[in-house]
C-alpha cells in the first residue's frame, strides 16, 4: 500500500480506520473462531456495539458472548424455540422471540435476568426494535402477521396483517418499518405509529427473500433471495435498482454505511458475497467462510462480521443435515 493509513488500537485489536479501509475497497479475511458447543440450532445473531455483547440464539436459550474477549460471558435460559434478539439500549431491556411459545422474553441487558413474558403471534420470528416509536415489533410466521408491543411496558398495542410470512426486517428510525416476504417475494413498508401497511412491492426477479438490509442515508433497501440475487430497492419509491449476483443458500444480509458494502451470507456455498454500493452495485469479491454460515450480523463499529455455523453430518434420505455435537462455533471475519 502507497498511501498513508492511519490506525487506532482498539481494545484487543488493531483495526484500520474507516477512511483508510474506504481507500482500499476492503475485503474479508476470517481474524478469530470462537468455539461454543453445545446442543441446537441456531438463528438470528444480535450485536450491541456499545456493550460489546453479541447475542447467538440456540434453540431453547440464548448464548451471550463478549466481543472484546471472545468468551461466552452470559446466557438467557427458558426463550422456547427461540429465532431473534432485539435490544433498546436507553431503556436497559432486551427481548426474545420464543417461536415454539408464541411469546417474547423481556430481559434486564445488565443482568439478563427475564422481567417480563408476553404472548404475541404465531411463531414469532425476525424481532425488531424501533427506537423512534419505543416500539418492538415480532414477525409472526404462522400466523403471518406482525404485533407491535410498547418496549417500555410490554403493552400489546395491535397486530398488522401482512399477506405472507415475513422474514427479516428493518426499520428507517422515521417512522417506517420494512420486511421480506418470503412466500409472496415482496417487501412490506409499515407505518410504525399507525400500524399498518403502507405499501408493499414486488421484488420479482428475486424469489422467496430473506436477509433485508437497509441504507438509511440513501435509503435504499438490499433483499436477498434464494434464487441467488440480492434485489436492492428504492426505499421511497418501490423502484429494482439492481439484481446483482450472490452464492447459493443466502439467509442474511448486512450493509456497512462506512465503507458503502453490503453483504451477502451464503450457506449452501460457504461464502460471503459483497457488493459494492457505490460503483453500479456490482460484486466485488467472493470470500470463502464455511458451508452452513448462513446467519450473520455486523457489528457497525469495527466493521466485523460475525456468523455461526457448526460441521455437519451427511443427510440421509434427503433431511436436514444433522450437527456433529459440540462443533458450534462463530466465525469471525475483518475487513
Amino acid at each position: 500500500m502507497r498511501h498513508k493509513i492511519s490506525l487506532f488500537l482498539g481494545l484487543g485489536a488493531l483495526l484500520l480506520s474507516p477512511s483508510a479501509l474506504l481507500a482500499q475497497r476492503p475485503t474479508y479475511h476470517q481474524t478469530a473462531k470462537i468455539a461454543i458447543g453445545g446442543e441446537g440450532f441456531w438463528d438470528y445473531l444480535t450485536v450491541d456495539s456499545a456493550a460489546h455483547r453479541l447475542y447467538v440464539t440456540r434453540g431453547t436459550h440464548v448464548v451471550v458472548i463478549d466481543t472484546l474477549t471472545n468468551a461466552v460471558v452470559g446466557d438467557i435460559p427458558n426463550t422456547p424455540g427461540v429465532h431473534g434478539v432485539a435490544i433498546a439500549p436507553k431503556l436497559n431491556r432486551g427481548f426474545t422471540s420464543n417461536g415454539r411459545e408464541n411469546t417474547v422474553t423481556v430481559f434486564d441487558l445488565k443482568t439478563l435476568k427475564e422481567l417480563q413474558r408476553i404472548p404475541v403471534g404465531k411463531n414469532p420470528d425476525a424481532i425488531l426494535y424501533d427506537s423512534a416509536t419505543k416500539r418492538l415489533f415480532t414477525f409472526n410466521g404462522s400466523s403471518k402477521d406482525v404485533t407491535a408491543l410498547d418496549a417500555g411496558s410490554g403493552r400489546v398495542l395491535g397486530t398488522i396483517p401482512v399477506g405472507g410470512k415475513p422474514e427479516f426486517c428493518a426499520t428507517d428510525e422515521k417512522g417506517t418499518v420494512f420486511a421480506n416476504i418470503e412466500d409472496t417475494s415482496e417487501i412490506v413498508a409499515i407505518d410504525a405509529n399507525a400500524l399498518t401497511v403502507e405499501t408493499r412491492w414486488s421484488i420479482k426477479p428475486g424469489e422467496e427473500p430473506t436477509g433485508l438490509a437497509f441504507d438509511r442515508a440513501h435509503r435504499q433497501l438490499f433483499a436477498v433471495c434464494g434464487n441467488e440475487k440480492m434485489v436492492v430497492v428504492d426505499a421511497d419509491s418501490g423502484k429494482i435498482l439492481a439484481t446483482p449476483a450472490i452464492g447459493k443458500g443466502a439467509d442474511a444480509c448486512v450493509f456497512d454505511s462506512k465503507l458503502h458494502i453490503a453483504i451477502s451470507s451464503n450457506g449452501r456455498d460457504g461464502t460471503l458475497t459483497i457488493v459494492d454500493t457505490k460503483a453500479g452495485f456490482k460484486p466485488i469479491a467472493t470470500i470463502p467462510t464455511q458451508i452452513g454460515a448462513r446467519t450473520m450480523i455486523l457489528d457497525p463499529k469495527t466493521h466485523k462480521i460475525y456468523l455461526i455455523t457448526a460441521n455437519f453430518k451427511p443427510s440421509t434420505g434427503g433431511g436436514r443435515p444433522s450437527m456433529e455435537p459440540n462443533s458450534a462455533v462463530i466465525l469471525v471475519y475483518s475487513p
